[in-house]
């Protein structure tokens, strides 16, 4: 039987590296198997330095793109609670994970090629005007043609495409969805999915329909160009294994944006 022709495509990221030290909580070569874009720790919420240049150096082996997940300076949370930083501090807190990751990365073969905010910094800057200017103005200083990702709709890529940053819409795989198109809280029942079969299903849907379900049943419209599954949802590997298996049976080609 042939393959159904490819309607579609989407890249299908994850985030890596969150580990520090001898301290792990994810299969990250397992994930660097299945994923097209690994968003790496760059050393603020988690990882270190020896961590961040051998999951760049996996990524490389494995032909998958670098992106730089920056945060808040915040490794007793994992960059999960919000911090009122200043935007100037901010700016240069970003420049420096940023350059941080783009020298290992360079140093295993690769490169930076896109960046993603984590956490709470993710959450705070689709609302919080001056800081998510803070996270835009440091990428346009750093490098004016990297890729953002972020939420739709979120005033982190309206400001970033205000500025001449390029800007790529992203939807969550095992992550549920508010009416009005937000994040539910992780405390919340229904935050986070783990049954692959799930997940499978909403992936293909993102990307062919349209839209995403959210937890009271409403349909959301949202188009997006990357999915993605966290590391440390319980399953990791399994989900992102199921999402990419689905996606290329519906016919949609699984590659990176960058």
């Amino acid at each position: 039987m042939s393959a159904p022709a490819t309607t579609a495509t989407i890249d299908l990221n994850c985030d890596v590296g969150e580990g520090f030290g001898a301290w792990r909580i994810a299969d990250d070569e397992a994930l660097l198997d299945v994923v097209t874009g690994a968003n790496v720790a760059c050393g603020f919420h988690a990882g270190d330095p020896s961590t961040m240049r051998h999951v760049c150096e996996a990524a490389v082996q494995r032909g998958v793109t670098i992106g730089a997940h920056v945060g808040y300076r915040d490794l007793a949370g994992f960059g999960r609670r919000f911090l009122d930083v200043d935007p100037v501090e901010l700016i240069d807190e970003i420049l420096y994970q940023l350059g941080a990751l783009d020298a290992l990365a360079g140093a295993s073969g690769g490169e930076i090629a896109y960046v993603k905010p984590h956490g709470a910094l993710y959450n705070a800057i689709a609302t919080h005007e001056k800081q998510a200017g803070a996270v835009a103005e440091a990428v346009w200083q750093y490098d004016p043609t990297l890729p953002v990702l972020g939420q739709p709709g979120s005033r982190w890529l309206a400001r970033a495409a205000e500025i001449g940053l390029t800007t790529i819409a992203e939807a969550f795989a095992d992550r549920g969805y508010s009416p009005d198109g937000r994040l539910l809280p992780r405390r919340e029942p229904g935050a986070v999915l783990t049954d692959p079969d799930e997940v499978a299903r909403r992936c293909v849907r993102l990307v062919r329909d349209g839209e995403v379900v959210a937890v009271d049943g409403t349909v959301i419209p949202l188009q997006a160009g990357s999915l993605c599954v966290h590391s440390d949802t319980p399953g990791a590997v399994a989900l992102a294994t199921a999402a990419r298996t689905a996606l290329v049976s519906a016919g949609v080609e699984v590659r990176s944006f960058a």
